[in-house]
């Protein structure tokens, strides 16, 4: 009796076992509506307006003075630069297309340079070393550039916070030039020590730079969304890669050669610290949905 009622729970449970199908995986879905947002955020148009301050350094090439002294080494009277101590200023223009964290930048823009260098000289009576004239040059020299950099920036990460590194290229064409120049000194030969400071000399320099340059051009920075306002800081080291004054017209001044300055062959490098912000040109629809809505 008792094998009669096991042959059935057997049967039952072998029907059970055999009976349930092997469960198929889902087939994945893919929605269009969500394929072709991701394939337009990819891509994206950005213009906007950047401006900052820059310090900049002489790269001397080759040295030139008006005087030339005949007692001592004219190593001495060579002009001392003061490199990264003097405020420009800029203004840009950016207009960029980006892919996929690449970026490709056109920045039209003005920029002002400034700095500033000094020399001395001395003029010794032979037959009285204590009758003797020194004099100090300290100059100042502003110049404006109209420039054009061609830019290549990468997306290091894709958060809202996204810091870039770059390289590139820049043009640059010459506006406008002005030096100043304050001549202080002490006469020993007076009768006395008599100290004195003229009055500064401004002077249009135009003539004396070269009418335009090239550079190359290697930074970091970062695009922090706000919205759909992308807010932009930006350091750049810009090289000079060709002269900035004219060689044809150095000494084309006469007060400057009168007072016996000559502009020394040279390159300009820059440190640029820009702060901007860029707005986007694609969206994905009346919401103004663009990039940083991902």
């Amino acid at each position: 009796m008792k094998k009669l009622y096991l042959l059935p729970c057997l049967l039952l449970l072998a029907g059970l076992t055999f009976g349930q199908a092997p469960k198929k995986s889902g087939a994945s879905f893919t929605n269009p509506a969500q394929a072709k947002k991701n394939s337009f955020l990819d891509k994206q148009w950005w213009l906007g307006f950047k401006a900052g301050i820059n310090l900049s350094q002489v790269a001397v090439e080759k040295r030139y003075s008006a005087l030339s002294p005949g007692n001592y080494d004219a190593s001495l009277t060579d002009k001392a630069y003061n490199d990264f101590s003097n405020l420009g200023s800029q203004a840009t223009l950016e207009v960029t297309f980006y892919y996929k964290g690449f970026s490709f930048s056109l920045q039209p823009g003005f920029r002002q340079s400034a700095f500033t260098y000094s020399n001395n000289y001395e003029w010794t009576d032979p037959g009285n070393a204590d009758n003797r004239l020194e004099l100090n040059y300290q100059n100042e020299q502003k110049i404006d550039h109209a420039e054009i950099p061609l830019i290549f920036k990468y997306d290091i990460i894709g958060n809202k916070l996204r810091p870039y590194v770059q390289v590139g290229v820049y043009y640059g064409f010459l506006i406008n030039a002005n030096k100043t120049v304050e001549v202080s000194g002490t006469d020993y030969a007076s009768g006395g020590v008599n100290e004195f400071r003229n009055d500064p000399v401004i002077i249009g320099a135009k003539d004396l730079f070269a009418k335009n340059h090239w550079g190359l051009l290697g930074g970091i920075g970062a695009n922090y969304n706000l919205g759909n306002v992308r807010l932009n800081l930006d350091i750049q080291y810009r090289k000079g890669m060709s002269l900035v004054n004219s060689t044809e017209n150095r000494f084309g001044s006469d007060r400057l050669s009168g007072i016996g300055e000559a502009m020394d062959d040279m390159k300009l490098n820059n440190l640029v610290f820009s702060f901007g912000c860029l707005f986007p040109m694609r969206y994905l629809a009346s919401g103004f949905k663009t990039l940083d809505q991902r």
